[in-house]
């Protein structure tokens, strides 16, 4: 399979790719919807509000049960910059870090503007969702980052010592990529990653879930994807919290059963490592989808990041059909990432069809303009 050569994909495997694209998009804002009302507060206060169990279902944030964070936001428009790279590609223009930082762009330009600007044809479709014209506490270091037009680079990072989760957890569709080989993701993660965040370990966390996610969306296993993932790291300099955070959740995974404080120490300071070890954590012990998920937020970290995180893990493993109905059935911007993971899909099993040197789909290039 590959999604960027001419490789024919059958009926059969175009139904399941698309059913973990969608897995990994809807697992992502689900789990960052579970954890949208609990981020910053302790587990006490998790308890006094939601009672002993913590948080078991949706609960409002932002005025609506179901809300999503800047984390959901910022991970459809690098689905949307993919796309664009793809499309871009026939023009003989290939650099995917300049389309994805023109995507992220225009979600910067969400958090300023009242709402979409009809005149900017070359915006494409998702900038003109009015739904995304909401600030959800995007993080400093994003505004920042991407508060002019300069592009951040290995060479020269923005926020070089900003080490929080924010890039790992919009990093899930890279893994998506599965006709690349991994350390390509792992690389265009990270050259994505250092655009708002250039902490050597915000980068490499963010370029190693992308290898985790890319593995189960071939088939592996959890424990499988993990493990390349680390042995693609071993070689990267500044690796080793990455490493030893991964390696210190696979060991925990044997300690008995699994317990807030368990995922509180995974977490530790809430930054990248901490918050992926978290969340591989969540998704290694979870009995379904619905308990790893509330393992991942129930805790006084990143609920959200790491409820983000753990969903983009289970819905890439298992895809759409494991997560849990109730929950995607109040999910904002449901039709939005529906959209967006089929349109991914087509892309990468069916470009060639859609556009290509001689000619193109108006409407295609309308949704995803070359621009």
């Amino acid at each position: 399979m590959s999604g960027t050569g001419n490789a024919v994909w059958g009926r059969t495997e175009q139904q399941d790719f698309r059913s973990r694209v969608r897995g990994t998009l809807l697992g992502v804002a689900v789990g960052d919807a579970l954890g949208a009302p609990l981020t910053g507060l302790s587990l006490d206060e998790i308890r006094d509000g939601y009672g002993a169990e913590g948080l078991v279902d949706l609960a409002p944030a932002y005025g609506r049960r179901g809300a999503v964070t800047h984390l959901t936001q910022l991970t459809l428009f690098t689905v949307d910059g993919l796309i664009r790279a793809q499309v871009r590609r026939d023009t003989g223009a290939w650099h995917p870090p300049t389309d994805l930082h023109r995507a992220y762009l225009r979600w910067a330009a969400t958090q300023r503007d009242w709402g979409p600007d009809e005149r900017r044809k070359e915006d494409g479709w998702l900038a003109r969702e009015e739904w995304l014209y909401a600030r959800r506490d995007p993080a400093r270091a994003l505004l920042l980052g991407l508060g002019d037009e300069t592009m951040g680079t290995l060479e020269a990072p923005k926020n070089p010592g900003e080490p929080g989760p924010e890039a790992a957890a919009r990093s899930a569709p890279f893994g998506l990529l599965v006709g690349w080989e991994p350390q390509l993701v792992a690389q265009l993660a990270v050259e994505c990653a250092v655009q708002t965040h250039g902490h050597p370990a915000a980068a490499l966390t963010a370029g190693v879930y992308a290898v985790i996610v890319h593995g189960l969306a071939c088939g592996d296993s959890l424990d499988g994807a993990v493990q390349r993932g680390l042995a693609l790291l071993a070689v990267r300099p500044g690796h080793q919290p990455v490493s030893d955070a991964l390696q210190y959740a696979l060991g925990a995974v044997r300690q008995g059963m699994p317990t807030p404080a368990r995922v509180e120490e995974l977490v530790a300071a809430g930054t990248a490592d901490g918050v992926l070890a978290a969340a591989v954590y969540c998704a290694l012990v979870g009995e379904d989808v619905r308990h790893g998920l509330r393992l991942a937020v129930n805790h006084a970290g990143p609920s959200a990041a790491t409820g983000a995180l753990t969903g983009g893990l289970l819905g890439a493993l298992h895809g759409e059909t494991a997560l849990p109905p109730a929950w995607l059935a109040e999910l904002e911007g449901r039709p939005t990432l529906l959209e967006l993971a089929d349109d991914f899909a087509m892309e990468m099993t069916q470009g060639p069809a859609l556009h290509g040197p001689a000619g193109a789909s108006p409407g295609w290039l309308a949704r995803y303009p070359r621009a």
